[in-house]
């Protein structure tokens, strides 16, 4: 479980508070959706809670580690150990292959077996292509497949599907949702987007630095049944 309590966070020598007095749990296994509008402060939440950042004030405890005591070199290690991010921008080396990219990933946590990953991303057939040569929704499964060599406990997404069309959009996601299911590590997607939000299991809804709702979806959907 990843549990903060009264999180506080701010920039400029606190001129611009961003996150205010927030205090969340997230069980293990679910797949969360962090939803608000540019500017509330989820995507600041998102990095508090994973150890990108550090918060004003505040504890984020995920298991039995408290991220807010640990160092810079104690964070990265947690980081490298438990954690796999994807973002909206791909974040791919241009020069490197599909395989490669993902190899990068599976270094950190000493994974052989990294070939699988993209495979179960549908790209088993484009391990030598370098990411100029992929489409926009191949690129982002190349992301996906990076972050889940790691094989981490927690994976943190943040629009990952904002760049994307519908059609590859909907695939994205669909893609996320299925491995997840199958992989059951737990999911932290921070979005703008209502019908994202219907296919999590928990919605923490954010406006102003503030949690202003948190509800469950008693029957999620999936990626092809949300409207876009």
């Amino acid at each position: 479980m990843i549990k903060a309590q009264n999180i506080c966070k701010s920039y400029n020598n606190g001129a611009v508070r961003v996150l205010k007095d927030i205090s969340i749990e997230i069980e293990d296994g679910a797949f969360t959706v962090i939803l608000g509008a540019s500017g509330s402060g989820k995507s600041t939440l998102m990095s508090v809670l994973s150890g990108l950042e550090r918060p004003d004030s505040g504890t984020v405890v995920c298991g039995d580690e408290d991220l807010t005591a640990m160092n810079d070199k104690q964070l990265t290690e947690f980081r490298k150990r438990q954690v796999g991010f994807i973002f909206q921008q791909y974040y791919l080396l241009s020069h490197l292959s599909v395989e490669s990219n993902v190899k990068l990933g599976a270094d950190l946590a000493g994974n052989k077996n990294y070939r699988e990953i993209i495979g179960q991303v549908g790209l088993g057939e484009k391990l030598k292509n370098r990411p100029f040569e992929l489409s926009g929704g191949e690129q982002q499964r190349v992301c996906i497949a990076r972050a889940l060599a790691k094989k981490p406990n927690i994976l943190f997404l943040d629009e990952p599907t904002g760049a994307l069309d519908e059609k590859t959009g909907r695939e994205v996601l669909d893609y996320i949702s299925r491995l997840k299911k199958e992989l059951g590590f737990t999911m932290i997607m921070v979005t703008h987007n209502e019908n994202i939000a219907e296919t999590a299991d928990t919605v923490i809804r954010m406006n102003s630095g503030k949690i202003v709702e948190v509800y469950k979806n008693k029957s999620p959907k999936t990626a092809y049944e949300i409207g876009w």
